[in-house]
């Protein structure tokens, strides 16, 4: 395989650090300034922008330094090695010899690591996704442990029990040989724990209010990935390394881990609890056959001082200092996490355990979960916090689900209590765009050990064979869990069928995404969110009406991402005012939409969807989509509530695809008493001619235009920074700063206005004569022939 393709197992794509300098991310890369979590400016690949990436700094930088951070996008196709490689592939890689078990990716030239296709039409292997539950040859073998009556503390008389039962290691090598999903998956977690086995064990490190949650991450993630290598080879060396790491984080290696006595996995911040109880349970139970009953022992005692025990008297309310606030009314990834990483621990040693702690948290966690964590996905399928945190919530619930499912023969109803939760798979391809994700609000710390992988689970649970399909290609899919949860008898291509307009319409959430197609990667992409500024456990921001937008391989308006969790008050609450709107990043000016007087929005401000309207536009099986000139979609909401009735009297705010999807219109018909701006933050260089502007990312250019600009008003360009009249921070906060990050203005005086701005991506082959400039209409008389 070449170096740059999707699945080169010397790669790390489980968590990308430094396995090879490929990866732009790894530590020691000395265009990644640790100190701040920034990604240079001045560091750029040919033909991508100069987005930057903010993340929460650590020594190791992980798997999704792809996803988290300010997702102000990126992505180029052009003039890059991997893509030529891609190019050059095409078919070939996409239907090879293998036929539908092709890999359907050719490379990953975005710095966001997204898959991409090669242009043809096969149809050999690109048809409608589906399940084929007749071929036992590619079939995992049926599970002979089926209890008539489930319970949670009645367990599998064998082991392994957590995730992956021993009929499915004793099947995995064959299955490996027969699919190339698996073999490049398993190529590239054995290429990971290589790497990990030959760095020192993690250090401890408590990052503020984050806690040691890195640690306890990175700690799991290496755990999974020894354990998983050591059931495949037997060779106790990978044992011999997971033990050493175990040890350390239990304050019995030859460095000191974390403070003595009962708060050694700080569940002061219980996230961190969960994850390393999470990872001994997994090393526990895939490495029991091969430990001591010294180790096991010691093992144990660790996971139930530091961890099950802690977990009781959260639940409990017996201590103050760490009590379960996370345990009631939570539909959130606190919920999933800890849960979750409580049910691994107490199912590994369950029988074991002679102090009955394991028992009392089965008690516990199953239905705290039913309760909390399921509701975490809206009724239209939004993960309610981020888009973001649904990677965290969705892998501590999945992992859950699994465990409960392989060591008891049940899920106990965990993976349907919500009956909408199986549409979250749908949000998940919505939100991600060919630049990135629409990641509105906090992007949340490293990932490490968190995944996308619950796609596998929900596509299989669900029968959405779509979810695996869209997972499979991603760089995050090589790594354990996906071994066992997808399911090779899948077939197809995801896209086939798919509509190319999302809408989703939950009264927290309300947002689109509109796109010219799913596998282009320089296809147009805008998506927009009206949605509450409160109800995402106080992750989001002031931003009623933000947007992105993406073309032609570049993200052109973006987001910022979380602000520094660290800093005074961050995560205070969300009332009016709370200090964390203090921050620019999760101020309204901080965010792509309209500004009155220059101050926040309403926290209580409750929008409305007007329309949302669609061609219904579905792709075929062909990963080239031809877009008819009159082929629309639009979305338009009253946002007249983010301000105070004393400010705004009316807002309404559209977006909207013209000329076959090669233009946006982004209109606002606002009348205010009070001074408007409209900001959207690009990394583009913006040079600015009156009420038009040109934006440049490498040989990429947007042209923007205020069309029927009203007398006077002009375009300018300002940096990302707080106003100078902003509220003052106390000396113990810190703004993060945003550098190559400029922001687009344009200024209106108190009145009555409806401001139109169209981008005209300069696209390949279109000359001036080809775009188009759409008559003025009224948002309230938009429809989908309204512009034509």
């Amino acid at each position: 395989m070449a170096s740059n393709y999707a699945y080169n197992p010397a790669y790390n794509h489980s968590n990308a650090s430094a396995v090879n300098q490929s990866n732009p991310y790894g530590s020691g890369d000395p265009y990644y300034n640790e100190s701040t979590g920034f990604i240079n400016p001045q560091k750029q690949k040919q033909g991508t922008s100069k987005w930057i990436k903010i993340g929460i700094p650590v020594a190791v930088v992980v798997i999704a330094a792809a996803v988290v951070g300010a997702v102000l996008g990126i992505r180029s196709s052009k003039n890059s090695s991997s893509t030529s490689s891609a190019s050059s592939k095409g078919d070939q890689a996409a239907g090879s010899a293998q036929g539908d078990l092709a890999i359907f990716a050719t490379a990953t030239a975005s710095q966001f690591m997204l898959p991409i296709y090669p242009s043809t039409t096969n149809t050999a292997v690109f048809h409608s996704p589906t399940f084929s539950a007749s071929d036992g040859s590619k079939s995992w073998p049926t599970d002979t442990f089926s209890p008539a009556s489930p319970a949670p503390t009645s367990v599998r008389p064998d082991r392994p029990r957590l995730i992956a039962p021993s009929y499915m290691w004793d099947a995995l090598p064959d299955m490996i040989q027969s699919d190339p999903y698996l073999k490049a998956w398993n190529d590239t977690i054995f290429g990971n724990a290589t790497a990990y086995y030959n760095l020192p064990v993690v250090q401890y490190f408590l990052d503020g209010d984050s806690g040691i949650l890195d640690n306890a991450r990175e700690i799991k993630m290496r755990i999974k990935a020894f354990s998983y290598v050591y059931r495949l080879t037997k060779d106790t060396k990978w044992a011999d390394r997971a033990f050493k790491e175990l040890q350390n984080a239990a304050g019995n290696g030859t460095t000191p881990f974390g403070p003595d006595g009962a708060d050694k996995w700080n569940p002061t911040h219980f996230l961190d609890t969960a994850e390393f109880s999470a990872a001994y349970g997994i090393a526990y139970d895939w490495l029991y056959d091969v430990l001591t009953d010294e180790q096991k022992s010691q093992i144990r005692t660790s996971l139930i001082a530091y961890g099950l025990e802690r977990g009781l008297v959260a639940f409990n309310n017996s201590d103050s200092r760490y009590t379960g606030w996370w345990a009631t009314n939570i539909y959130g990834n606190w919920n999933c996490v800890c849960n979750g990483g409580l049910t691994l621990g107490a199912l590994a040693i369950l029988g074991d355990d002679t102090t009955g702690v394991a028992e009392q948290i089965l008690a516990q966690t199953v239905d705290n979960v039913k309760g909390n964590c399921a509701w975490a996905v809206s009724d239209d399928g939004t993960w309610a916090e981020t888009a973001n945190y649904w990677y965290f919530g969705t892998t501590g619930f999945a992992e859950m689900a699994a465990a409960l499912k392989s060591a008891t023969g049940s899920d106990y109803n965990l993976l349907d209590t919500n009956s909408n939760f199986y549409k979250t798979g749908l949000f998940h391809m919505a939100i991600t765009g060919p630049g990135s994700l629409f990641a509105w609000g906090d992007h949340g710390p490293n990932k490490f050990s968190t995944t996308a992988n619950g796609m596998f689970l929900f596509g299989d649970h669900y029968n959405h064979p779509e979810y695996q399909l869209f997972q499979r290609d991603q760089h995050d899919a090589a790594e354990p869990w996906s071994m066992f949860w997808y399911n090779p008898t899948v077939s197809g291509a995801f896209w086939d069928g798919l509509a190319i307009d999302q809408f989703f319409t939950n009264h927290t959430d309300q947002w689109a995404a509109l796109r010219s197609s799913w596998t282009d990667e320089n296809a147009l992409y805008v998506a927009m969110k009206a949605g509450t500024n409160q109800g995402h456990q106080t992750h989001n921001d002031l931003d009623v009406g933000d947007f992105v937008l993406d073309a032609m391989g570049t993200r052109w308006a973006g987001e910022l991402g979380s602000g520094d969790y660290r800093s005074l008050n961050y995560f205070s609450n969300d009332t009016q005012t709370s200090d964390r709107w203090l921050y620019y990043r999760k101020r309204t000016e901080g965010q792509n939409t309209i500004l009155v007087n220059k101050q926040n929005q309403l926290v209580t401000a409750t929008p409305s969807i007007l329309q949302t309207l669609s061609s219904g536009t579905k792709q075929g099986s062909s990963t080239v989509l031809d877009i008819a000139k009159d082929d629309s979609a639009l979305f338009t909401a009253d946002l007249t509530s983010a301000y105070d009735s004393t400010a705004v009297t009316s807002w309404k705010r559209g977006v909207r695809t013209l000329n076959g999807r090669k233009q946006v219109l982004l209109q606002d018909d606002i009348t205010a008493s009070g001074d408007i701006m409209w900001r959207m933050h690009t990394n583009a260089t913006v040079a600015v001619d009156g009420t038009s502007a040109t934006l440049k990312i490498d040989d990429k250019v947007m042209q923007l235009t205020i069309l029927n600009p009203p007398n006077g008003v002009s375009i300018t360009t300002g940096p990302a920074v707080r106003f100078s009249d902003d509220p003052p921070l106390p000396p113990q906060q810190t703004d993060q700063e945003n550098p190559g990050v400029t922001v687009v203005m344009i200024n209106l005086p108190a009145g009555t206005y409806s401001l139109q701005v169209l981008f005209n991506p300069q696209w390949d082959g279109m000359s001036s004569s080809d775009f188009v400039t759409p008559k003025a209409v009224a948002i309230d008389d938009w429809s989908l022939s309204s512009h034509n």
